[in-house]
């Protein structure tokens, strides 16, 4: 029992809290900023508005995680993101391949649970800054209505991953709102105010299921009654649900802040109309079992606030696919502006304009140039409009917020503030630390002196070698051109073989393509061309004598040319760094806008995707063991793994010293498809477990002892902790068994004294 006796005023509980990072925003990108500055050892309060994580891509809102590769819809091959949000990715995948937003939740808020160093905030509002001066935040404060405490949280760092930029707005932070008109940076994609707009919009999903019975619908008062007033309405049908239907947007004429709730009331009023449309119309009979499952709550934001740091991403950074001394994440999303009037614009929903590959996302971009101990995550970085078109997407959002993460943990252990960070020779431990985690930073490699798998002499039980891959597969028609991408050296071009099924008497053209520079996969340079006389038959060799050479390595396209008369052998062989790919479609910008003209060439997703068979003389020894501590954990120019022979029985690489070394840490890096998108909600896949990845694997010393072993592994990134260190001379990673039947591949290894 209790009783309260009677008093004029009460005052709500308040609760101080202190810690050496404050992230406020727990959307993907603060909980990947959170989660990284933790395990760099930073003490870490994370705060979030809504009762869950995940922003735009929790189940209040249930919009897919994407980036880089963009649905594989462009040329950015092996391009998924990296660090602690590869490891959601693939965690999703193998609990959740059906896609369900509800158990996306559970594994965003279970990582961020499992780091002791984080304190969580949920359902806290932050509504003021206490300043310790012109140019510095000393805390936040805000609000949890559903405990009705106030909590005031000091750091010496902050992280503003709000989405709006509230931390900033209210600490003063120089910001932009809208878009920068063509003059000010060059932009020739940058967009007329009044015919196209400045801002882009909110949107609301709906999601229907069938429940197996008829259906009956009333829409509510609110609803839209006229469906003629959104100029597409006829794109609308009984099949679409979801994100399908991300182009239900609106408010980009508004203030996206403060008019959020007249946004969100508007877009209601079209989804709950749209449905009445589709239940009710009549022109929808496969609807009559359909109900409307799920209305988001909140609308999805796209665009508001954008801070200026000491330097802003434009278009020319993105299309050109410019290099900066402190890139510390990578983009690949097209340049993705959307009409302001959103649904009710007769305009295409979007303009989608890609490079030919990822570009990397400067350092200096990450925090505010004004407020000194303030940096920035998620949208609200330092970009144009145009540029923030491809900056905006959540898995880009991801990569930006965990250098973030780890430059906080920096700046705090070395007493600095963000910018002392960005000085030249600073930035290079920050990137060492990120790729230490398994980010991606374009033509940035891993350079760790305390790594000792750089002085070891490295060997495998076998490597594989492509001579060929057997026409063993079905035969695939061309109906459109295919390729069969190969990591080349430098040295003249090899000799090739290919088989074909010929329907008819038929010429069949031949090219071999590369890109325009190394670690790109846009097959615009063409090598060489033949045209080959083919009589019918099934099965037939054809053998390619290329003319010409390579100056570096690099992949190549072995380019067969569409024709229905034709149909190309397939193998069932897949190896590590080995795809195949189709043209899909020209990108051709009518006017000149600032990008450019080529062809985009995308494989089939998983579980399709065949390498086409082909014979390769002399045979191409790109899988070596060496790669496994030459920097990259990825494919780029070259496969940068190695891979064992197929009929190896028990595959083992071998790290061997001169010495003895004391090993108290060993990180392995498997191959979980960089190239597939893992879409986290919505969108079902037909694996858990990416084939290429080790399943089963053990690490001995040089006495045969098993020292670490792992029975079920589904991750790319392994850390391993030996305590006490292991002292010896030798390590033999054995890969026992992958996922697929595949050859066992490793990316990486690292060891370290502790």
């Amino acid at each position: 029992m209790r009783t309260e006796p009677e008093a004029s005023y009460r005052e709500t509980a308040r609760v101080a809290l202190s810690g050496d990072l404050v992230v406020v925003g727990g959307g993907l990108a603060g909980v990947c900023c959170a989660i990284t500055a933790a395990r760099a050892g930073a003490q870490v309060a994370l705060i979030q508005d809504r009762p869950m994580l995940g922003g735009n891509a929790s189940s209040e809102v249930r919009l897919w995680v994407l980036g880089a590769t963009a649905h594989m819809t462009n040329n950015n091959r092996w391009a998924r993101e990296g660090g602690v949000v590869n490891e959601i990715f693939v965690e999703n995948m193998y609990r959740n391949p059906d896609g369900n937003p509800i158990i996306f939740d559970t594994i965003l808020l279970e990582k961020v649970c499992e780091e002791p160093n984080i304190t969580l905030l949920l359902n806290t509002a932050v509504n003021e800054v206490v300043k310790a001066g012109p140019d510095r935040i000393a805390a936040v404060r805000g609000y949890c209505s559903q405990n009705e405490t106030r909590y005031e949280v000091s750091a010496p760092l902050f992280c503003d991953a709000s989405g709006d930029g509230v931390v900033g707005h209210l600490a003063g932070a120089a910001y932009r709102m809208g878009a920068e008109g063509m003059q000010e940076f060059g932009e020739r994609f940058a967009p007329d105010p009044a015919e196209y707009g400045e801002l882009l919009g909110h949107s609301i999903y709906f999601v229907s299921k069938d429940a197996g019975h008829p259906v009956r619908y009333v829409a509510p008062s609110y609803a839209l009654r006229d469906i003629t007033t959104i100029p597409r309405y006829g794109r609308f049908n009984a099949r679409d649900s979801g994100p399908w239907y991300w182009w239900i947007e609106y408010g980009g004429r508004l203030d996206t802040v403060h008019d959020t709730e007249a946004i969100k009331w508007e877009l209601w009023k079209v989804a709950y109309g749209v449905w009445d449309y589709i239940k009710n119309s009549g022109r929808f009979s496969e609807a009559a079992n359909l109900t409307l499952e799920w209305v988001g709550m909140i609308p999805g934001k796209r665009e508001s606030r954008r801070f200026e740091g000491d330097t802003m991403l434009i278009q020319q950074d993105i299309v050109e696919q410019r290099a900066h001394v402190d890139d510390v994440a990578h983009g690949g999303w097209s340049i993705d502006l959307h009409p302001a009037d959103g649904v009710y614009s007769p305009k295409p929903g979007c303009n989608q304009w890609h490079a030919r590959g990822v570009y990397g996302i400067p350092y200096r971009c990450l925090y505010s140039r004004n407020i000194h101990n303030l940096f920035l995550a998620g949208r609200i970085i330092s970009a144009s409009h145009v540029a923030f078109g491809s900056t905006r997407v959540m898995a880009t959002c991801a990569v930006v917020a965990q250098a973030v993460g780890m430059a906080a943990a920096i700046c705090r252990r070395d007493g600095w503030l963000p910018a002392d960070l960005s000085e030249p020779e600073r930035v290079k431990s920050l990137q060492r630390d990120l790729i230490r985690q398994g980010q991606h930073i374009p033509e940035v490699r891993l350079v760790d002196p305390d790594d000792l798998a750089q002085r070891a002499a490295i060997s495998a039980s076998s490597s594989f070698r492509l001579r060929e891959l057997a026409p063993d597969g079905p035969a695939l028609p061309l109906a459109h051109s295919w390729a069969q991408l190969l990591p080349l050296k430098a040295g003249p071009l090899p000799k090739m073989v290919i088989w074909v099924d010929v329907g008819r008497p038929a010429a069949l053209t031949l090219e071999l393509r590369t890109s325009d520079r190394p670690s790109n996969h846009t097959p615009d340079v063409v090598l060489d061309r033949r045209e080959v006389a083919l009589e019918p038959g099934t099965c037939q060799r054809v053998d390619l004598d290329w003319r010409g050479s390579l100056t570096e390595a690099r992949y190549v396209f072995l380019c067969l040319l569409q024709n229905p008369d034709v149909s190309v052998r397939c193998t069932e062989q897949r190896v590590t760094g080995l795809l195949s790919a189709r043209h899909r479609s020209t990108q051709a910008p009518a006017s000149d806008i600032g990008v450019e003209t080529f062809e985009f060439w995308c494989p089939e997703r998983r579980p399709g995707g065949r390498n086409l068979a082909v014979a390769v003389e002399p045979g191409l020894e790109a899988w070596s063991p060496e790669n496994v501590a030459n920097g990259w954990q990825r494919p780029t120019n070259a496969p940068n793994a190695w891979v064992a022979d197929p009929n190896d029985p028990l595959p083992a690489l071998a790290l061997q010293w001169e010495t003895p070394q004391a090993i108290g840490r060993i990180v392995l890096a498997f191959d979980t498809d960089w190239d597939h998108p893992m879409e986290t909600v919505q969108m079902p896949h037909a694996e858990s477990v990416m084939p290429f990845c080790a399943r089963r694997y053990r690490v001995r010393d040089e006495e045969s002892r098993v020292i670490a072993e792992c029975a079920d592994n589904h991750q790319a990134r392994n850390e391993i902790v030996l305590a006490p260190p292991v002292r010896t001379r030798r390590l033999t990673v054995e890969v026992l068994e992958s996922h697929g039947p595949v050859p066992a591949a490793l990316y990486e290894v690292r060891c370290y004294e502790s």
